[in-house]
C-alpha cells in the first residue's frame, strides 16, 4: 500500500512530540511538508502559511493541524475549500459553531473531518468501555490535575479566550468519559477559578447529571505539582472501574487488569491511534466530529461560577 502524503501545520510542541514522531511510524502516511513561521522538520519541505502549501502542493491530499485552536478555523477551511482532507487536534476548534461550520463544508465537499480525541486512544479505554457497557453506573470521580509550567511551558495561548486553560487538558478526561459511559451525561453547575491576570480558568469543580439525576464529579486544577493525576474512579452495580494515567492502566475493584489494549504503565500509543483512524476514515470516505466532549468544557463555562485565583506568572517566559 502507497503511504498517503500528509503536511502538518502548527510544529510546536504537542507536533515534535507526537505527531512527528506517530507520523514517522506510520505505514499509512509520509510526512511530504510542513507549515511553520518557526521552523519545521530536518529534511521535510516548509512553508510560512496554509495558503503557500495548497498552492504549491496539490500532490498533498490530507493535512493535520496542531496549531491552537484560536487559529485554526481559517487554515482548516482553506484546506477544505482546496480539496484536502483534514485532521484537527484537540480540541477542534475554539468554537463549536466553527468545528460545524467544517462539517458541513467536508460533508459537502466529499471529504474526510477528523476531529481527534486523543485520550479515547489510551490503552485501558477500549477495556474500560466493554467492561461498563451492561453496568449501572452509580457515581464518577474525576481527578484530573497537572503542572501547567511542565506541560504547556510559555504557551501564552492557552491563557487567552479560546485557549481553554485547564480545559485543555480536562477535555481529555470528559473524551475518555463520555466514550466509556453506557449514559449520558450533561453539566449542571461548575465552581472555576480565574487568575485574576487570565482570560481563561486555572483550576475548578465541574458536576454532572446523568438520566436519572447527579452523577459526576470532576475535580481539576493546572497548578499540581509533582507527577500527574490523571483518574477516573467509576462506581456500578457490579464493583469499581478506575482508569489511571490517562487511561493507560485499568483497575477493577483495585486489581489491575490485563484487558483488551493493556499496555504496560507510561508507555503511550494515543497517536499512533488517531493517525491509524483517520487513515480508515480515508480509506472507508468518511469523516468522524464527536463534539460532545467540547459540549461539555462549553456548558461547563455557560453555568460556571467565576471565582478569582491568584495571578499566574509563567516562570518559562
Amino acid at each position: 500500500m502507497t503511504a498517503t502524503k500528509i503536511a502538518l501545520v502548527g510544529i510546536g510542541k504537542i507536533a515534535r512530540d507526537q505527531h512527528i514522531p506517530a507520523l514517522a511510524a506510520s505505514d499509512a502516511f509520509e510526512l511530504a511538508a510542513t507549515v511553520s513561521r518557526s521552523g519545521g522538520v530536518d529534511g521535510v519541505e516548509n512553508y510560512e502559511t496554509i495558503e503557500a502549501l495548497l498552492a504549491a502542493r496539490p500532490d498533498i491530499p490530507a493535512i493535520s493541524f496542531c496549531t491552537p485552536p484560536q487559529v485554526r478555523y481559517s487554515g482548516a477551511r482553506a484546506a477544505l475549500e482546496a480539496g484536502r482532507h483534514v485532521m484537527l487536534e484537540k480540541p477542534p476548534g475554539a468554537s463549536l459553531s466553527e468545528v460545524h461550520a467544517l462539517e458541513a463544508l467536508a460533508q459537502a465537499k466529499g471529504l474526510s473531518l477528523f476531529a481527534t480525541w486523543h485520550s479515547r486512544h489510551a490503552a485501558s479505554v477500549p477495556a474500560a468501555k466493554a467492561w461498563l457497557a451492561d453496568k449501572t453506573i452509580t457515581s464518577v470521580k474525576i481527578d484530573w490535575k497537572e503542572d501547567v509550567r511542565v506541560w504547556h511551558p510559555g504557551q501564552v495561548w492557552i491563557w487567552q479566550a479560546g485557549g481553554l486553560g485547564i480545559f485543555d487538558p480536562t477535555i481529555n478526561a470528559f473524551s475518555i468519559l463520555t466514550e466509556i459511559l453506557p449514559v449520558p451525561v450533561h453539566v449542571t453547575k461548575a465552581e472555576l477559578r480565574f487568575p485574576t491576570n487570565c482570560e481563561t480558568p486555572i483550576a475548578g469543580l465541574i458536576h454532572m447529571d446523568g438520566p436519572d439525576g447527579p452523577l459526576v464529579t470532576a475535580d481539576v486544577d493546572f497548578l499540581w505539582e509533582g507527577d500527574p493525576f490523571w483518574r477516573q474512579i467509576i462506581e456500578t452495580d457490579q464493583g469499581t472501574l478506575t482508569l489511571n494515567q490517562g487511561g493507560a492502566v485499568m483497575e477493577i475493584d483495585g486489581g489491575a487488569q490485563q484487558g483488551e489494549g493493556w499496555i504496560e504503565p507510561g508507555i503511550h500509543g494515543e497517536y499512533d491511534g488517531l493517525y491509524a483512524k483517520f487513515a480508515g476514515l480515508l480509506n472507508e470516505g468518511k469523516s468522524e466530529v464527536d463534539l460532545r466532549p467540547m459540549v461539555l468544557v462549553a456548558d461547563a463555562f455557560t453555568l460556571g461560577r467565576r471565582l478569582d485565583a491568584p495571578e499566574f506568572i509563567d516562570p518559562t517566559l
